[in-house]
Formats: structure tokens, sequence, C-alpha cells
């Protein structure tokens, strides 16, 4: 059958696409589009999964730390010659680099542009002057790359109005969806384990996703309930707002530390609560996942974090940057464990009213007018 058209997903990771827009691509595919995807170099495994998919797959070298003239020059030609020779019809750009350079590439390529902003991000956070002027220069940059996009897709209200408020975007032009959505299937309702209250936190090491409060709280709550259990997993992060992998590991007293996964459900299925202390989110993809698979969430009353918590139905949310709060919730799942299967239930309730993956992409797939 012929193709309807070209369809371009544009990231950084193959890992992100694989698991934050795997069941997107399907569902573009099922539409008779012909889908490529761009990102870093995938490994076989990774090459061999999106060809089942009926996907093929580029590689464009995205530098992950701030903005090297170099570098990124050399990646904004290689990315405009690959959209080049693809011809797409339509492009999906997600995170900061792939939206500012193949925005700037479909102005020359007369194909439609979609943004999808997951979250701010490092360059929005903080109040250094060296900040503010990294923050100046990406909105110029997003500005020109948004220019003439079709719609920027956004997972929070806030977040939009970060954009409407800054001029990057006209308020016309912005949609909102629920996060990137969590396959109800994949991540079913789990029993809880036996014993103790346990607490998990997934997070890549970076200090703005609260992890030094979760590991201060830690160290409140075991002093009170030494059997008490703190869990932690995720990769090591080469950003500026890295912790390293020494501090992590210092915190072994009361916080565990398990290093990186491909897989989360062992972890979420042999804890009791999900913490996320984060100071700032589109709208986690790990908190989703907790909340399918049953599992109550303490997290931050903050952009894209609050969006996950009906307070004291399916969880708590503490201010930002305060360990001595989240560790008083801590305490309280502690006391109160009779209430954690009643809040879990409710967690699977709100993902399945809101964050089912099937229903996010159905917006998305209307938001591209290809539904």
């Amino acid at each position: 059958m012929i193709p309807k058209g070209s369809f371009l997903i544009i990231a950084v990771e193959p890992a992100s696409l694989l698991n934050f827009r795997g069941e997107l691509i399907k569902a573009i595919s099922k539409l008779k589009y012909s889908v490529t995807t761009i990102s870093h170099v995938m490994s076989v495994e990774q090459r061999i999964k999106i060809s089942s998919w009926v996907c093929s797959s580029e590689a464009v070298a995205f530098s992950k730390n701030g903005l090297n003239p170099v570098t990124d020059i050399k990646t904004l030609f290689n990315l405009f010659q690959k959209i080049r020779t693809i011809q797409p019809s339509i492009i999906l750009a997600y995170t900061i680099k792939p939206i500012i350079w193949g925005g700037l590439s479909a102005r020359f390529c007369k194909a439609d542009f979609y943004a999808l902003i997951t979250g701010l991000g490092f360059t929005f956070q903080g109040r250094s002057s060296k900040r503010r002027m990294l923050t100046k220069l990406v909105v110029f940059l997003y500005k020109i790359a948004l220019k003439d996009s079709k719609a920027v897709i956004f997972q929070n209200i806030d977040n939009r109005n970060m954009f409407v408020k800054k001029g990057i975007v006209e308020f016309s032009k912005t949609r909102i969806v629920n996060g990137s959505g969590v396959n109800l299937k994949k991540y079913n309702v789990e029993n809880f384990p036996s014993g103790g209250i346990k607490f998990l936190c997934i997070s890549r090491l970076l200090s703005e996703k609260g992890l030094r409060e979760y590991a201060a709280a830690a160290k409140i709550v075991k002093c009170i309930y030494p059997n008490s259990r703190f869990d932690l997993v995720g990769p090591e992060d080469p950003s500026l707002d890295s912790i390293s992998l020494e501090e992590a590991n210092g915190w072994m007293d009361y916080v565990n530390y398990k290093g990186l996964t491909n897989d989360v459900r062992p972890y979420i299925r042999d804890c009791h609560v999900y913490v996320l202390p984060s100071y700032h989110e589109g709208l986690p993809r790990s908190t989703l996942e907790a909340m399918s698979m049953g599992r109550p969430i303490l997290t931050t009353n903050t952009v894209g974090c609050k969006e996950t918590v009906e307070e004291g139905i399916n969880g708590f949310k503490v201010p930002v940057k305060s360990a001595d709060e989240l560790a008083k919730k801590m305490i309280w799942f502690i006391e109160n464990d009779s209430q954690v299967k009643k809040m879990g239930v409710e967690s699977r309730r709100m993902v399945e009213d809101k964050f089912d993956v099937h229903k996010v992409n159905e917006e998305m797939l209307k938001i591209m007018e290809i539904a």
C-alpha cells in the first residue's frame, strides 16, 4: 500500500524513542505513514525492535550539555541533510535541541513541524547571571525554531503559560496533553511486598530531581524507624546539574542506590510508596508507571509533579526543597500503613482516567491532524 506520507520523529536518546514514544510510533505506522526516527546511534537490538514497528532509523549526534557553536552548527547541518533526504511531510520533535535544530531545518524543508515540550529543564531554572544569559539565548532560539510550527504541545499548563509569557509562541498555537501516557497492560497492578514500608525514587542523578532532599529525609526517618527502606534507581548524568556517583554511594547508610536499570517494574513491585521530590517536571513518566502499578505517590507541589496527586487521595504533595516535610509524610505512611493500598487503588484509577497512553496518543494524532 502506498504510504500517506513520511512522518519523522526527532529525539536525542534511542531509549527514549523506544520506551516513551513506542506506542505513538506504532499508532502512526498503522495509519499508513512511512515513519522514520532520528536520534543518537541505535544499538543492533534497538534497530531490530524499531524496525518491527515498520519504522526506520537514522543517526545524528546531539551534544547533551550546553551550547557549543561549532558542535551545534555541525548538528544542524547534519540534521538538515537527513531531513532533506527523508523529505518528511510531518515532523515531531521533543526535548530542547531536537526542537530547536529540527524546527530551524523544517523551515527550509516545507514540512509541517510540531514540537512536544516535555519539560523546561535546567535552562529555565535558577537565578545566576550565567543561567539568565543561557535562558535568554534559548528563548531566542526557541522563538526562531517555533515561528512556523503548526502547534506546540505541552504536558502541563504551567510550562505552556511560561512559553506564552516569554513570547516564544502564541497561545493559539499551544495544545495540552496528559504527559507521555503509560501502557496499562505493561504496568499492571501488583501486590505490595511483605514487611515494613519501602520507599522508592527513580531518577537520573540530578540535583534538581530533589535527590539530596530524598536522602536527607531518609536519614531523618531512619533515626525514628530504622527498619524503613529507601531505594534509589537511575543512571549517572553528564549535565552540569549532576550528582556524582561518589556522593550517591555516600548515602548508603540510609539510601540503597541501585544504579541503572532497563526495567523499572521489579523495583516498583518491591516498594510501597513512590517518591519524586523534583523541583520541576513536564509530567514525570516514572510517577505514572508507579501509579499504574498501584502505588501511592509522594511528590512536590510544583510544575508537572502536582498533576499526579490528588491530595490525601492517592498521595501527598510537599514543598520543593523541604526534606523535613518530605520526612513527615514518609513517617505518615509508616504510621498509617493501612491506607497505602487504598491510595494505590486511587493512583491506578487516575491513570486509567487521564494517563492511558492510548488516550494520550489519540489526542496527539488529532493535534497533528492525522487521526
